[in-house]
């Protein structure tokens, strides 16, 4: 594991960006996972940058996203679907149509979980996998449990969660209380793993998941045993 302190919120979305674009040139046809939430935003306006001024070609690209809330229309604003199309996929030259994020309002939502896996593992797993992280230590929507669940599925959110995304809502109530969450392991069949955190809320948090004990109490610890991950932290 590759632990980088940063000074600043650019600095990190600088390097967060630039790793992610690096794994493009050098496989133009990657296969990116892609993370939604405040930590994030700045690595996304940095990719569009690059992607602006030719040093990047998103057109062979496809991208499977983490997560979606239930109950939300892509179309509505606080859906992943529409955070992904707004933050990047409207900016860059990615055909959306090999793009994916879990569908919250699907008939079904265990043959959505299942086909998701289907689909990830039929694709080969993910070259790169973008991560935030949770101040309960929960990667995607996998919160603290008694055991990591390997597969894609939906999930219950902590209270700590509901409180945490309440201020993109116009009230608590308004947040979804499940959502579709990729599995631990789709998560950990990654290549490469990029996951960026900023704040001070953050700190005791990254430090309990990177240089404590692996617990599923923590998910994101599991990540110490990744063959390829860098955590990129400032506490601005």
């Amino acid at each position: 594991m590759n632990l980088i302190k940063v000074k600043s919120y650019d600095e990190l979305s600088t390097k967060a960006a630039s790793i992610i674009c690096a794994q493009v040139v050098s496989k133009p046809d990657s296969i990116l996972g892609l993370a939604t939430g405040s930590s994030p935003v700045g690595t996304y306006k940095k990719i569009v940058e690059k992607c602006a001024a030719g040093e990047v070609d998103f057109s062979r690209v496809r991208s499977v996203n983490l997560d979606e809330y239930v109950g939300l229309d892509g179309s509505h604003e606080q859906s992943y679907r529409y955070f992904m199309d707004t933050h990047l996929f409207d900016h860059i030259n990615i055909d959306k149509k090999n793009t994916r994020v879990p569908c919250g309002i699907a008939e079904d939502l265990a043959k959505e979980c299942a086909d998701y896996d289907a689909y990830i593992k039929s694709i080969g797993g993910t070259d790169l996998q973008v991560l935030g992280i949770g101040v309960d230590g929960h990667i995607g929507f996998n919160e603290p449990d008694d055991h990591f669940t390997l597969a894609t599925r939906v999930a219950d959110l902590d209270e700590s969660t509901i409180d945490a995304n309440a201020r993109f809502f116009a009230s608590r109530d308004e947040v979804p209380k499940q959502a579709i969450t990729m599995g631990i392991g789709a998560i950990m069949s990654a290549k490469k793993i990029v996951l960026v955190a900023n704040g001070k809320a953050k700190k005791e948090i990254i430090e309990k998941a990177f240089t404590g004990t692996i617990t599923p109490q923590i998910t994101a610890s599991i990540l110490q045993v990744h063959p390829d991950c860098t955590v990129i932290y400032s506490e601005e």
